[in-house]
């Protein structure tokens, strides 16, 4: 039975104009003025804009793929396709314990997966869930599954391992290779092992994805510096993670990468403030390593406790992006341990009042009783205004990608916010971009980027993912104080042919694949090395 998406304006990257939408099977069949017939199903799009579903570029749902609220709230604000594996942490390969327990406040417990690598991880998208998700290769978890713990350089032969289990993600379908360089052990791996473990991405035209070395915001050169080099060893191209700064670093330094011939783009959300797990910035390196057993008895050690206050919580106040105000600064998204519920929602500052005791005590309270599983909101010292987010979304490198963590009793407002303020604050209200300019920057540039296939455009032959969207009252409800409101204004959504979101309603079946990497279409992004990015 053919589905007609009928009356609507339809958006594609280039172009809007009054059409309607055929679809038969997974495929768009037609696109134009369609006569409707007694037996098509339709979906009455007037006064609505049908669009391209919407790629999140990192997305950290990686263990809730079958989770239906999670679905809902991706869908609600247009996403039909998600990247998995950001931060060099994530299931496969391997048997995902090392990110059950590690990152288990970001990425969540996956219900199936128990190992099989990426095949069996995307195998496991397949015919369950409502949203698309393709995966990359998390090299900490590489690293992890040939060195383990170990803080020392990887030595020939574990390299050589490392890579063997790259080659075989890209084979099994990875669109690239991920790493997390403030993350263990990522953090203990130099720039040569990790391009050599972007050679075989390269060789495939796969993407090296990064949450670079050293902080961002004023410290972004360096991460620069080392991506530039990696790409330049490796043949890699590149897409920096929520590449946040000032406009005028994020600028100049997607210009020097450019200088250094590096093929790259990146992505930032609509928000100043981020969200990681409590113990990256509060805990040092050599004790975070460690098993979870071995932290908290660490920090159960009254003689511990003294050595990291005397010893590590003064770097905690030399740290550029948080600084001696950093107990106001972190917000608790996410405490494991009921016996702290009362905290969510505080910072460690009001928490350490409410406890009667200090933001350190408190902090290593928090990790010990949750067994690491804490994450938490950051304030930035200079938050930015909509403007200069504009000046950034501006560049015609920039994705969309909302670094969404769905874990936590008052999580980061990005996961259930970031697309629907996207067309909110830069579409209808500032101007930033057209609305193809939102469906290249959202859709058809992710897209090709990462080799999903006929995904991006409203075109006949292309896969039918797509989105109505009401351009008058699509926005975001989620907030800081709030963070659980779902987006509004995208009511509808088809997902290969399957309508999955029905008048704002959940459909039945789950017709979202783990997406293997395919060759790309046409590439539509402009690159930030584009003449057209210089002088912005």
């Amino acid at each position: 039975m053919r589905l007609v998406m009928h009356g609507g304006t339809v958006v594609d990257s280039e172009e809007m104009r009054r059409a309607d939408v055929a679809i038969e099977g997974e495929a768009i069949t037609e696109v134009g003025e369609i006569p409707v017939g007694p037996d098509d199903r339709v979906i009455d799009c007037r006064g609505r804009y049908v669009l391209p579903g919407f790629v999140d570029t990192h997305s950290h749902a990686d263990g809730l793929v079958e989770d239906e609220s999670v679905q809902r709230s991706l869908l609600k604000q247009g996403v039909t396709t998600a990247i998995a594996g950001q931060d060099g942490v994530s299931f496969a390969p391997g048997d995902g314990a090392y990110a059950s327990e590690y990152f288990a406040a970001i990425n969540g417990a996956h219900p199936t997966y128990a190992g099989g690598g990426v095949a069996a991880y995307l195998a496991g998208v397949d015919g369950r869930s409502r949203v698309n998700f393709a995966y990359l290769v998390p090299a900490g978890t590489v690293r992890w599954e040939v060195c383990g713990r170990s803080k020392t350089p990887a030595d020939a032969v574990q390299r050589a391992a490392m890579v063997d289990l790259v080659e075989e993600g890209m084979r099994e379908g990875a669109v690239g290779l991920s790493t997390g360089l403030d993350y263990v052990p990522g953090l203990f791996a130099s720039t040569d092992e990790i391009a050599a473990l972007c050679a075989p991405v390269a060789s495939v035209g796969g993407v090296y994805v990064t949450h670079m070395r050293g902080g961002y915001e004023a410290n972004s050169a360096a991460g620069v510096e080392e991506i530039a080099r990696i790409s330049a060893l490796s043949g890699a191209r590149v897409h920096i993670s929520h590449f946040h700064a000032q406009a005028h670093i994020v600028q100049d330094q997607l210009e020097a990468l450019a200088r250094s011939g590096v093929d790259a783009t990146f992505d930032a959300y609509p928000y100043t403030r981020g969200c990681t797990l409590l113990g990256m910035p509060l805990l040092p390196p050599e004790l975070a390593v460690l098993p979870a057993d071995a932290v908290v008895e660490a920090l159960e050690d009254p003689h511990e406790r003294v050595r990291l206050r005397r010893e590590w919580f003064p770097a905690v106040e030399r740290n550029a992006s948080l600084g001696p105000e950093w107990p106001s600064m972190i917000t608790l998204a996410h405490i494991a341990a009921p016996g702290f519920a009362w905290a969510h929602g505080l910072t460690l500052e009001a928490a350490a009042a409410k406890a009667g005791t200090d933001p350190v005590e408190t902090a290593l309270d928090l990790l010990a009783a949750s067994r690491l599983q804490v994450n938490a909101v950051m304030a930035v010292r200079h938050e930015r205004k909509v403007a200069e987010l504009a000046r950034i979304f501006s560049n015609p490198g920039h994705m969309g990608g909302s670094d969404g963590i769905f874990i936590g009793a008052h999580p980061h407002p990005r996961a259930r916010g970031t697309f629907a303020r996207y067309l909110r604050e830069y579409v209808r209200e500032t101007a930033t971009w057209s609305w193809p300019e939102a469906v290249r920057h959202l859709s058809a540039a992710p897209a090709a980027r990462f080799g999903l296939g006929r995904r991006g455009r409203v075109a006949t032959g292309w896969t039918a993912d797509l989105i109505v969207v009401d351009p008058e009252t699509v926005r975001d409800t989620a907030t800081y104080e709030r963070p659980l409101g779902e987006a509004v204004g995208i009511d509808d959504v088809v997902v290969a042919g399957e309508p999955v979101l029905t008048g704002g309603a959940l459909g039945g079946r789950t017709p979202g694949r783990g997406l293997r990497r395919q060759a790309a279409a046409p590439p539509l992004a402009q690159s930030a090395r584009s003449p057209e990015s210089a002088g912005e």
